[in-house]
């Protein structure tokens, strides 16, 4: 039998204080919250925060 080589990520190109997180999957989901992963960055957090951003963002770009 050979042992299997473990999966290496991708190298993530993008800091995740910079990235705007423009593509998420779902890495974990319970009654409560759902965690997703940017593909971009590799962060991983509540999809709750991700409409937050979102909404921060608009009103960033509102006051402008």
């Amino acid at each position: 039998m050979t042992p299997s080589q473990p999966l290496k990520s991708p190298q993530k190109k993008i800091n995740p204080e910079q990235c705007k997180h423009p593509r998420v999957q779902i890495v974990s989901r319970d009654e409560e919250s759902e965690y997703v992963e940017c593909q971009e960055c590799g962060d991983v957090f509540e999809s709750s925060e991700l409409k937050d951003m979102a909404i921060e963002e608009k009103k960033e770009s509102d006051e402008e």
